[in-house]
């Protein structure tokens, strides 16, 4: 046990050290958040701070009012406990020592790699800024950078921190003069290593599991708001004249007569005839009735966002079986933040490793975000 003592501490380690080199999101989005040891359905408390104002000074025997300061929290919850088990051979254990990790342990770990990456790169689907047109690749020309900034810019999103992520499709249309010219970019780097980069204000990513949003397609029948609505509200009335239809979560809609861009909050039934559907941001302007809606198309959903968006926690399970006739440790990667447990057991005449991860994700900030479809 003690020599299996020694395979797992390298293993943990090994195991660590891929899934740090493996996992592209979690290192763009804002993972500072402790570690204590936690079980699954634990939850974190995100601090949100309000706008404050500069205000003249005006000295005197009392101090000034300090406005109305409300910072809100949002909650993740640690909600997805995700295992990755596998079996080593005699020789995969010899491997191990030699500080080698087996296949099998490097496909478990990129098991737990995938389904984290989906997670957080699935959650572009509550953002509501969208540039780019369902359907046609983007960065054929540099405008879908800029016009990601703008979105980005009017949303008031922090100019420092921000990201872009895309699929290799997209990637592959960054043969840009403005991305690939030294001349231009004074950056050879590029071309050399085939990396992107910082430009345009973002830093760049590739990373393959970016997907597809399969938005609601409405049948016949036109979609239109249904009367007054006021500015600000997040619930509007929208009328659908024949053919019932369904919205869901992260549909994103425009009205005609409103540059704004909007998501659904909420999935719904639409009944023939007038429902309430929940959405963000608030209107940006009031409406007066029969104002044409429409439902953006189905897309790759690149996204474009500033790391406060997004929030990602991830902490060390608890040892509790351990002493049970199972060997188990926890180690958190000091670089990723990532918490990785290995855990030995032996069943069925075999000795059976799993790695296990504890984690929860949320956009805490719909603001700071903005897809670039597809």
């Amino acid at each position: 046990m003690n020599d299996l003592s020694k395979v797992v501490d390298k293993l943990l380690a090994q195991g660590l050290l891929a899934l740090r080199g493996t996992c592209v999101m979690p290192r763009l989005v804002n993972s500072d958040y402790s570690n204590f040891a936690a079980q699954q359905g634990a939850s974190i408390d995100v601090p949100i701070p309000s706008a404050i104002k500069a205000q003249a000074v005006t000295p005197g025997a009392t101090s000034q009012d300090t406005g109305d300061i409300s910072p809100v929290s949002a909650t993740i919850k640690l909600d997805r406990w995700m295992e990755a088990p596998f079996y080593l051979t005699d020789k995969d254990l010899m491997e191990a020592n030699r500080g080698v990790i087996p296949m099998q342990a490097s496909e478990a770990v990129k098991a737990i790699a995938n389904d984290v990456n989906a997670t957080l790169l699935g959650l572009g689907r509550k953002f509501y800024g969208m540039v780019g047109t369902p359907g046609t690749t983007p960065f054929s020309t540099v405008v879908d950078a800029t016009n990601a900034r703008k979105v980005l810019n009017r949303q008031l999103a922090p100019v420092n921190d921000r990201r872009i992520v895309l699929d290799p499709d997209a990637e592959a249309a960054l043969g840009l003069s403005g991305f690939a010219d030294v001349s231009k970019s004074g950056d050879a780097r590029p071309i050399i290593d085939g990396t992107i980069g910082r430009k345009y204000g973002f830093d760049w990513a590739m990373d393959q599991q970016v997907p597809s949003f399969e938005a609601s397609v409405m049948t016949e029948g036109a979609l239109t708001v249904n009367g007054a609505n006021e500015a600000g509200a997040q619930v509007v009335s929208l009328a659908k004249a024949t053919n019932a239809a369904g919205l869901k979560e992260g549909d994103i809609l425009t009205i005609a007569g409103d540059a704004q861009t909007y998501v659904v909050t909420e999935a719904v039934s639409l009944a023939v005839g007038n429902t309430a559907v929940k959405i963000y941001p608030g209107l940006a302007r009031a409406t007066t009735g029969s104002e044409a809606v429409t439902v953006s198309g189905s897309h790759v959903m690149n996204l474009a966002f500033h790391r406060d968006a997004i929030a990602f926690a991830t902490r060390p399970l608890m040892d509790s079986a351990n002493g049970l006739g199972n060997l188990i440790q926890s180690a958190v990667d000091p670089v990723s933040g990532l918490s990785l447990r290995l855990e030995v057991s032996r069943e069925h005449k075999r000795t059976r490793f799993s790695y296990d991860i504890l984690y929860g994700a949320d956009v805490v900030r719909r603001e700071l975000g903005c897809r670039i479809a597809g």
